[in-house]
């Protein structure tokens, strides 16, 4: 049956529909009001002639429809099936950002931990946090007043001692025997719970009581760190109720465009003050129109976020704007309000939002340099770990088949590779094809100098590699009694990478990402370094064996060599008279005639053929 034929069969309700190729690939997802109404406009004149309609109806050869009862029930299907079937010829979300929630487990000893990805495991999410950093400074207020912790200890046994994060007065310490009770740490999570619920009325009436039973028992030290808590929290409740008056939640969107490339700035906008701005980006946008691009973009934005905000600002109006008002509204619990503004502060809000809009499609695709406070506040609103101090140290591991194994550490600092920080390493202690033991080895020697000498740690270990390098990473400086240090790996094939702690979400970014690109530089020029040091250790050894294939030259006139001329190329170029005032003129001879014949054996002949 002909495309049109089948259009021509579509019922008179609402509902979503999908075209499908030759392959029953989904190539668009749509809604509409009136399923047969909506799709037959795909074949008008005017739609047509839009390049990407008539790419689309030219490609598509089948046409598949879901009836549902109402607009705002084909709103919430059509967002599901665009992240579920990602069609290509849908606007689809490309987030360099997403923000960070505060989760509290759902275990015996529950943990409190960042996370950027929701899951249906019993736990309580708290968020999203503006700016993304809000969320990990909160937790570390966590750690420090009310020792919940969020290391990865496995608190469903005991343990003989406790972890690092006890011994600095960051966690209770349920994981070993006698440090503290049920009792004491479910209540210091009944505290976090009343903290993130923003309830601090009753957590100051809480910590109250218990500095008061403190101090009666004579527990004085115990009684002046609830005390301190309570100012801090009467400080937030007091910020709270200020901010409470000043203005409300809106979100303001703008885009500069020159199609096929396209930016979107979004500001947050809370309790009255721009509290962050989130960018998005595409490539693709050949027929860009604004009204159906920001009604995409907002649906896939909102709908399966937790919060919405009370007012949207979009740059053009859209046909399911009501209808998404609707829906947003049911899912915020109070009313949302999509505008287009038009003037006065509003106006001029959204214009900053377009300036700001023009400058990131300058810094992304014209390929300018950011400075060096912009990639650090890049690189932790994208993994979530603060640069501090700003220096990166990553390691990677060479061989061939187990052999020559050696590994190199290289250094970012400040912007730039440091150079005279770089490290070698020849593998000591692994026998055999095993990255995991070598890196473990590495990252062990490395960070317990730095102990013994009483060094800084640096802002972030990079490992090249994926989770299993990590893990071993993760495993030696924990074996070493260091458990606080941000750890991170970055995945060849993908480019994902993974942050410990949170390496069930790792951080996907586009090509274009300067964040990516630090990453990328960093990892790549461990690389170098560590295959440029296989390779000259690798040409050492080939060369001391077939030095020691030469009649007369034994093993110490071979090290003797290597020793003095310092690299394998200078021993293979070195004239005689260099030779023998190493050697000796006899030595000195055959090694050169060694030399010379081997030039002149065919390509395909192996060394090992030639003896001197």
């Amino acid at each position: 049956m002909d495309l049109k034929d089948k259009v021509a069969l579509l019922p008179l309700l609402p509902g979503v529909y999908l075209y499908k190729d030759v392959h029953g690939a989904v190539l668009y997802v749509g809604k509409a009001k009136i399923l047969r109404a909506r799709v037959r406009n795909y074949f008008s004149d005017d739609s047509l002639s839009d390049s990407k309609t008539g790419t689309l109806i030219g490609e598509a050869r089948d046409i598949d429809y879901i009836v549902v009862d109402n607009e705002k029930e084909a709103l919430a299907l059509e967002n599901s099936l665009i992240k579920q079937y990602k069609p290509r010829f849908n606007i689809l979300l490309r987030d360099d950002k997403t923000y960070p929630y505060i989760k509290v487990t759902a275990e015996k000893y529950p943990r409190v931990f960042v996370t950027r990805r929701l899951r249906k495991d019993g736990g309580s999410y708290y968020g999203p946090y503006f700016p993304g950093n809000l969320a990990h400074r909160v937790v570390d207020f966590i750690h420090r007043h009310f020792k919940v912790p969020s290391c990865k200890v496995d608190l469903t046994r005991l343990h003989p001692n406790p972890c690092l994060q006890y011994h600095i007065h960051r966690c209770l310490g349920p994981c070993a025997a006698g440090l503290t009770t049920d009792f004491e740490y479910a209540a210091a999570v009944r505290n976090v719970r009343m903290f993130l619920e923003g309830r601090l009325k009753d957590l100051s009436k809480d910590l109250r009581q218990r500095m008061e039973a403190a101090s009666e028992d004579l527990r004085f030290e115990e009684a002046a760190s609830l005390r301190d808590i309570i100012q801090t929290v009467d400080e937030l409740d007091d910020r709270q109720k200020m901010a409470a008056v000043s203005g409300d939640d809106v979100d303001i969107y703008a885009y500069y465009a020159e199609p096929p490339l396209l930016a979107v700035n979004l500001f947050h906008l809370r309790n009255g003050r721009i509290v962050d701005r989130r960018e998005f980006y595409w490539e693709d946008q050949f027929a860009f129109h604004p009204s159906e691009f920001m009604a995409a973009l907002i649906k896939q934005v909102y709908l399966d976020q937790t919060y919405v905000p009370a007012i949207i600002h979009v740059p053009a109006d859209f046909e399911d704007r009501e209808a998404l008002e609707e829906l947003l509204t049911e899912k915020r619990g109070r009313k949302v309000e999509i505008h287009t503004p038009q003037r006065g502060q509003k106006k001029a809000l959204y214009d900053l939002a377009g300036t700001n809009a023009k400058h990131c499609f300058d810094a992304r695709f014209r390929v300018l340099k950011p400075s060096s406070k912009a990639i650090l506040d890049a690189f932790e609103d994208a993994t979530g770990v603060p640069l501090n101090p700003a220096r990166i140290e990553c390691f990677d591991i060479s061989h061939v088949q187990g052999t020559d194994k050696v590994a190199s550490m290289v250094v970012w600092e400040d912007g730039r590779m440091k150079k005279s920080d770089y490290r070698k390493f020849i593998i000591k202690t692994v026998e055999g094809n095993d990255d995991f033991a070598s890196m473990r080895e590495v990252v062990t020697r490395r960070y317990s100098r730095i102990q013994e000498e009483g060094g800084k740690m640096p802002g972030l270990v990079l490992i090249d590699g994926g989770l299993g390098q990590l893990h071993a990473a993760a495993a030696a400086l924990e074996a070493i009694g260091i458990t606080d240090q941000p750890l991170a790996s970055i995945a060849k094939r993908e480019e994902w990478i993974y942050v410990y702690g949170s390496e069930e979400e790792p951080i996907v970014l586009d090509r274009f990402n300067p964040v990516l690109h630090l990453v990328q530089t960093v990892r790549d020029e461990a690389h170098r370094f560590a295959v440029t040091f296989h390779r000259s250790r690798r040409d050492a050894s080939r060369l001391r064996s077939e030095l020691l294939e030469i009649g007369g030259i034994g093993p110490k006139t071979v090290e003797k060599l290597l020793k003095t001329l310092g690299s394998v190329e200078r021993v293979r170029t070195a004239s005689e008279a260099d030779l023998v005032r190493e050697v000796g003129p006899v030595a000195a001879q055959r090694i050169r005639q060694h030399f010379e014949t081997v030039a002149l054996l065919p390509a395909s002949q192996p060394l090992g053929e030639h003896r001197g």
